[in-house]
């Protein structure tokens, strides 16, 4: 049986939570006299009387969750948040409900993909609210990615399994613990990054938002030219803070706890470093010797973009398309990478394929010796069986995800390129894709309703690692 009221609970601490956030464009919208007052007002009561109704409903019966109700609690949470939190978009100068949830769900999954257009000339209310949804989200995957994939055993993330990521009822206040000092860390980067991008010259306004959907490795920005609007500095601002998002935060709270610079032993840190430093570079020189630029230029353009795919923030700097037949290669088969577990970032992750390396690696040693016994190690922990199952499972099922999206978004009339690339873009939440349509240049204003629906349920299957939504398909579920 399903624990419901529990499940009620613990979503009306979700939603009375993103009530208190709706506050904050609120106050924008009063201090510059905006019509989108009224909008955030009867959103955050809605929500509000929601959160509380749920409560309601849960309190008084004891939190003790089983798996099968984290499965279901996980899935939940990301698309009921989003119903609600798409509710200013839609009383905001009548935006369709369709356009709304897909702006939403882009944000809290920080893919990015937009159909907004003017933002130079936006209510400032909306604007914040579209960077706090990046803000929220980044935050609340880096909480499920360390306490609950692990614990689910979701693409291969058991290998990351701590104390907090057993969810027994003596790991609670450890799980409680950790969220806290995730949350301080996320917060005083957030602080940093924003400094930084007052210094290199964004005015406060530009410079917060900007800050929260860096870090959240989200992308959406003030402007309809993105980060193309602002000083070169702001540009390296940028690539430090997405990479710093790219990162797996927990090594950062371990690093401080303990005094010690252990992250940067971190295999998934070494190998995410390794190569974004070694395609940046590469494609900085390719842009260096082809198209007259500067050593400076090639490296800042290369490396900003580069950072900005691989961690799946999508900012838009320039439109990389134009760089020739190598960059669109390069940049397509980058939309998969991602960066680190316990990071901000989507994608396939780094991990996966350090781990398929060293499986590779076994297997090939047993061809040389077939009656030797091998076993690979990733950060001094042995790939069990299990877990090269769970991987193999996940990328399989990435993939499917990828062709039937593709497929379904070519039926309704959309060209081969603005399908594929829109379907990994979405799977990844990395934003934009390839094509004119919704290319670096463009949006996904013109796609059809069907074809909108269809990439927000993607971005919410690739954000939630494809298995954790999955399982709720499966006739078995629901037998016990």
């Amino acid at each position: 049986m399903l624990n419901l009221r529990p499940l009620l609970f613990i979503l009306g601490i979700f939603l009375s939570t993103l009530t208190v956030f709706m506050f904050i464009p609120l106050f924008f919208a009063l201090f510059y006299g905006e019509e989108t007052v009224g909008a955030f007002m009867i959103a955050s009561l809605f929500t509000g009387t929601c959160a509380s109704a749920c409560m309601h409903q849960g309190r008084g019966h004891q939190l003790h969750l089983n798996i099968r109700d984290m499965f279901l609690l996980t899935s939940l949470t990301w698309l009921i948040v989003s119903f609600f939190a798409a509710m200013p978009f839609t009383l905001y100068h009548g935006i369709n409900y369709t356009d709304a949830f897909f702006e939403t769900m882009s944000g809290i999954t920080t893919t990015g993909s937009t159909v907004l257009s003017g933002l130079d000339k936006m209510d400032h209310s909306i604007l914040i609210w579209r960077s706090l949804l990046q803000w929220m989200g980044g935050i609340g995957f880096i909480v499920m990615a360390v306490a609950v994939l692990p614990f689910l055993n979701v693409g291969g993330m058991r290998l990351f399994r701590t104390e907090s990521s057993d969810w027994s009822d003596k790991a609670i206040p450890r799980t409680q613990d950790m969220a806290k000092h995730l949350f301080y860390i996320y917060i005083f980067l957030t602080i940093c990054c924003g400094l930084a991008y007052h210094w290199a010259g964004m005015s406060w306004f530009e410079a917060i938002n900007h800050s929260m959907t860096t870090l959240s490795t989200g992308g959406y920005s003030t402007s309809d030219s993105s980060m193309a609007a602002f000083s070169n500095q702001a540009h390296w601002v940028g690539t430090l803070f997405m990479a710093a998002g790219g990162l797996p935060l927990l090594l950062f709270v371990n690093c401080i706890q303990h005094r010690s610079l252990w992250v940067w032993n971190d295999a998934q840190v070494k190998g995410f470093l390794l190569f974004i430093s070694t395609v940046s570079i590469g494609l900085a020189f390719w842009l260096w010797m082809g198209h007259e630029m500067t050593p400076v230029d090639a490296l800042r353009l290369a490396s900003f973009n580069v950072v900005s795919v691989v961690t799946t923030t999508g900012y838009g700097l320039t439109d990389y398309t134009a760089w020739g037949a190598l960059a669109n290669v390069a940049f397509l088969f980058l939309m998969f990478a991602g960066s680190c577990s316990g990071s901000t970032s989507g994608g396939i992750k780094i991990f996966r394929f350090q781990i398929a390396i060293a499986i590779m690696r076994e297997q090939l040693k047993q061809q040389f010796h077939p009656n030797g016994v091998f076993k690979e190690r990733y950060n001094n922990r042995v790939i069990s069986e299990d877990i090269v199952r769970s991987l193999v499972t996940f990328v399989l099922l990435f993939l499917l995800v990828i062709v039937v999206l593709s497929v379904i978004l070519v039926m309704t009339g959309l060209d081969p390129t603005t399908s594929f690339t829109g379907a990994v873009t979405a799977v990844t939440n990395v934003g934009p894709g390839l094509g004119h349509t919704i290319g670096p240049a463009g949006n996904f204003s013109t796609l059809p309703d069907v074809a909108k629906w269809a990439l927000a349920i993607g971005m919410l299957l690739g954000r939630l690692e494809i298995l954790t939504v999955a399982v709720l398909f499966h006739p078995g579920f629901w037998k016990y």
